[in-house]
């Protein structure tokens, strides 16, 4: 007989999703109204307006699409890719290969460059795609490559585009609400992002924002966005402008309130103040990590502190170490992926993960997991390491 699903209680460490606040989830409970009622319509100006703060930007069309992060990244490429548009698309991870895949799809040429899994994205070879192609018309990167853990440096990549005439289209699927993004200082044309990790929201809704010169080129394309439901033309109608809004869809109404929630919250921490302590909490799981002889992927310039890719040391086995702790410690953290498959772990500090207790858990967890597998660690040298950079800091 099925009955109802009740969910162990799991602390999320893995490159997402990360652990829900108590204040989200309550939201998500709250009584569903219709998503054409003006309280509910009032709800929605206020999602944008707390979005446009944690974006850092005035762009009008900056609003939650009503699907996951994926379908933010698809909404920017079919709104702005046209047959035949040759956009330059940077790959140094996972999410620049969808990217391409994305540009193609919507009928565009990609002119790939490829920088190596956990380096940063080249700006000397993004500037030589531009000599060998002065007629790009997008520029498309990662901003933080969530299957790495390694940042680009959006705002010399947009400064780039800017001088080639060329729009740029940024993955922030990970950095939203966790590392420093400046929308508008930076340029970027079209954004995306996913309520999932820095948020810490419920999966399934996907921030965007374009530029007044983004919005432009869709509205003056030749040829009709392949997607109907992305198609922000027709979308806007529900989402922009004021007074009577326009059926497009019917809108995940709870979740809504979650993302309304979970921006709240950001908010009310401040985004700088948001940023500081994704560092903080780094800088403790750093040096706990370093004590047990454990190495980072990317080097410290270009590493994101809420996503620590790190190299599993030799002769640890990695999937009874992701196996133990997630059944004894109720601890996920995250497996690589594709050629970093076995390699390393992807340890999350994103939004309400990133706390004093979580890097507490993941320290003593790994620690006590290696010492069951007779791996040579000193006991007790982790927590001390970061215990050190708390004492410091108080």
């Amino acid at each position: 007989m099925i009955t109802s699903f009740h969910p162990p209680i799991r602390t999320l460490m893995g490159p997402g999703p990360s652990d829900v606040s108590p204040r989200v989830l309550e939201a998500m409970a709250r009584p569903t109204i219709g998503h054409l009622d003006p309280e509910f319509v009032r709800m929605m100006d206020e999602i944008k307006e707390l979005l446009k703060k944690a974006f850092k930007t005035e762009n009008e069309l900056t609003m939650p699409v009503s699907a996951p992060g994926s379908a933010g990244m698809e909404a920017c490429f079919v709104n702005l890719v046209e047959p035949g548009d040759k956009v330059i698309v940077c790959q140094n991870g996972v999410f620049g290969g969808r990217m391409k895949q994305n540009v193609e799809r919507a009928g565009g040429e990609a002119v790939m460059v490829m920088d190596a899994w956990g380096s940063a994205v080249s700006l000397d070879k993004v500037a030589a795609a531009f000599d060998a192609h002065p007629d790009a018309a997008i520029l498309a990167f990662v901003h933080a490559e969530t299957s790495t853990g390694v940042s680009s440096d959006a705002k010399a990549l947009c400064a780039l585009a800017q001088e080639r005439g060329a729009l740029t289209i940024v993955d922030a699927v990970t950095s939203l609400g966790g590392t420093e993004l400046r929308v508008d200082e930076w340029g970027i044309d079209a954004i995306y992002s996913g309520t999932q990790k820095c948020l810490s929201c419920a999966p399934g809704i996907s921030p965007i924002s374009l530029s007044a010169k983004a919005v432009d080129k869709v509205k003056n394309r030749t040829a009709s966005v392949q997607s109907w439901f992305l198609d922000t033309n027709l979308v806007m109608g529900y989402w922009g402008g004021e007074g009577k809004r326009a059926y497009h869809h019917t809108a995940p109404v709870n979740a809504l309130y979650a993302l309304h929630e979970s921006l709240v919250i950001l908010h009310e921490e401040g985004i700088e103040k948001s940023w500081q302590r994704h560092a903080f909490h780094h800088q403790a799981l750093k040096a706990g990590l370093e004590a047990m002889g454990i190495g980072f992927l990317v080097d410290e310039a270009n590493r994101l502190p809420q996503l620590n890719s790190v190299i599993i040391p030799e002769g640890v086995n990695d999937a009874k170490v992701r196996s133990t702790l997630l059944s004894e410690y109720g601890l996920e953290i995250g497996a690589g992926l594709g050629d970093l498959a076995g390699k390393v772990w992807r340890i999350g500090l994103m939004g309400s993960s990133a706390n004093r207790r979580n890097v507490t858990l993941c320290l003593s967890a790994l620690e006590s997991t290696f010492l069951g597998m007779g791996a040579s660690v000193q006991a007790g040298k982790a927590l001390q390491a970061a215990e050190q950079v708390y004492l410091q800091a108080s």
